[in-house]
């Protein structure tokens, strides 16, 4: 018997080709904020708000520092085609800083030369500010806060008193923060492009060359890059951004090593010899010991504004507790990251911890703040996973929201009104001007008078006709640099004039020269009163080049009331050679 097998029926039905990989879009918004006008009417307005506030009285206050005459000195010598600096250049810091200072600068020089002075040029930085606040409210929607929140964060770090008066500095801490900023943003940036990631190197390379000490933040800004970047993508674009910030943080050694001056040698200045005199700064010990000056420094800081450092850094440690669980945790994790690392290193015993510091963490503190408010309006306001939540539940809900603000804003606004109202009414800085109108009309012959002043002074005397750099003499040259000390053999005896600053009188304990030209000179013009006065003193026995009236001139010109000389102290006792 045989059997036979069914018939095997063939298809016609043609092979499908294998369906194309599904793309999944990106779930996160694109925030384009020039095109939102929400976010730019409400970021316009802060802006303006922020630049009242910091602009009004900006020359009068703060009190003028040493830091800064040098800073703007060195630009001066930039434009003027004398170097690097206004003396020797000795690699203390990256030149970049006050080149674009010197860039910021350099019209209103050339419509009045006299005007490149500390107070006047202090509106330079006015726009740093303006593009630091911008930036940080687009970091702040970059990072997925809602609005307010970024509104919050850009206010906390334009309205904060501690921010009103140091960044109305001319520092190059404000100049780095910019960069950094730019560099998260772009870290950031939704649109993911690999050029946004190369740029974010470009700009963490020029915060770097602007201050170095902005390098350690810079595995805060590889976290951001990561978290945000394509995943197919984010390896390539992080090796092309460390690329980039390499190639051209290089070139600064690269600069050192063709003039010769990369290590020590004789007869010239060199890098290595910057690096060592930066790393072996004594400490100013612990930031939490009473006594230390890293304690003292603290205290200035919060002397101005406790709630945006506290504030910030209670933030930033909510946010990486919680950074498993929540959503903003993680969309903040760098700025997060970069205030626990700047913080780390404020503390550490043997560390050198100077007064401008703080503006380093000073958006990233309020970032972190803001987060931080946002994720407890949200834990508060939400709706319960439950279907029935009752009225008087949500009710419950939104009041304790309000009495949270309400209580938050009674704590803040009245001590931020009066830390501004400060900033925005005090003269601090009447005893420099009176001592500056002394030295240019009471002086006979300028162009053969040497003296010796902070260079907070120094451009005002260039300016009224002192012999730049062996006339007017910044007082740490008269002990420091081989140029100036040979110019004057007879050491305390060749100079004419010695401006007794805070400044002056605090250091000269360590510079023999400006030491004994203290003791050995007269005062005959006193402007201010208590720690807070300038005298200038006729140097006894003088062999230099000229003399002036005999007449003896005091007067308290401080403009300013009691309580307003402890936070000029405070500030002074900070800010003292924080280079």
């Amino acid at each position: 018997m045989t059997s036979t097998l069914p018939a095997v029926a063939t298809s016609t039905v043609p092979a499908q080709r294998p369906l194309a990989p599904k793309i999944v879009p990106d779930p996160r918004p694109r925030l384009r904020f020039l095109t939102s006008r929400p976010d730019l009417v409400l970021c316009l307005a802060l802006l303006v708000a922020i630049m009242l506030v910091q602009g009004w009285n900006i020359a009068d206050y703060p009190t003028l520092s040493d830091d800064e005459g040098t800073y703007l000195a060195q630009a001066w010598a930039v434009q003027e085609g004398n170097g690097l600096a206004h003396y020797t250049y000795w690699y203390d810091h990256p030149p970049l800083g006050w080149i674009q200072i010197a860039a910021l600068t350099w019209i209103p020089a050339q419509f009045s030369p006299g005007l490149m002075t500390v107070g006047s040029m202090r509106f330079a930085m006015l726009l740093v500010s303006a593009i630091s606040a911008v930036l940080v409210y687009v970091l702040a929607r970059r990072l997925s806060l809602p609005r307010w929140a970024a509104g919050l964060a850009m206010v906390l770090f334009g309205l904060s008193p501690l921010s009103v008066v140091l960044q109305r500095e001319i520092f190059l801490d404000n100049i780095a923060v910019m960069w950094t900023l730019l560099a998260f943003c772009l870290a950031a940036s939704p649109s993911r492009h690999l050029w946004h990631h190369f740029a974010a190197g470009i700009a963490a390379a020029a915060a770097v060359l602007t201050k170095e000490t902005m390098l350690v933040i810079l595995p805060a800004l590889l976290v951001t890059m990561w978290r945000h970047g394509h995943r197919d993508t984010r390896k390539f674009a992080l090796t092309g951004a460390i690329t980039a910030c390499v190639l051209i943080g290089l070139s600064y050694p690269l600069f050192a090593l063709l003039k010769g001056e990369l290590f020590s040698g004789a007869g010239h200045v060199s890098l290595w010899d910057g690096v060592k005199y930066q790393m072996s700064r004594p400490g100013s010990g612990f930031i939490l010991d009473q006594g230390t000056g890293s304690y003292g420094v603290l205290q200035s800081w919060l002397y101005y504004d406790r709630v945006l450092p506290l504030g910030g850094l209670a933030g930033a440690l909510l946010l990486l507790v919680t950074w498993r669980w929540s959503v903003t945790a993680r969309a903040l994790a760098g700025p997060a990251l970069t205030v626990a690392i700047l913080a780390l290193v404020a503390m550490r015993p043997s560390g050198y911890l100077p007064a401008m510091y703080v503006i380093q963490a000073l958006p990233f503190l309020a970032l972190v703040l803001a987060g931080g408010t946002a994720s407890v309006a949200h834990a508060v306001l939400r709706r319960g996973r439950g279907e029935h939540e009752t009225p008087y539940l949500l009710w419950g809900r939104r009041v304790t929201a309000c009495l949270l603000v309400a209580g938050a804003a009674f704590y803040v606004v009245p001590r931020w009104y009066d830390g501004n109202r400060t900033a925005v009414t005090v003269d601090a800085n009447a005893p420099y001007r009176a001592a500056s109108a002394w030295l240019k009309t009471e002086v006979e012959d300028p162009g053969r008078t040497r003296v010796l002043v902070d260079d907070a002074l120094w451009l005002d005397l260039v300016h009224a006709g002192y012999r730049p750099g062996l006339g007017v003499i910044w007082f740490y040259k008269a002990d420091l640099d081989p140029a100036v000390t040979k110019t004057m053999p007879d050491g305390w005896r060749d100079l004419d004039y010695v401006v007794a600053s805070p400044t002056v009188r605090r250091d000269a304990v360590d510079l023999p020269n400006v030491k004994a030209a203290m003791e050995h000179s007269t005062p005959v013009a006193t402007f201010g009163k208590g720690e807070d006065r300038i005298e200038i003193r006729r140097i006894d026995g003088s062999t230099g080049g000229n003399g002036s009236t005999d007449s003896t001139t005091s007067t308290d010109s401080t403009g300013s009331t009691g309580s307003t000389d402890s936070a000029t102290r405070a500030e002074a006792n900070s800010t003292g050679g924080s280079r």
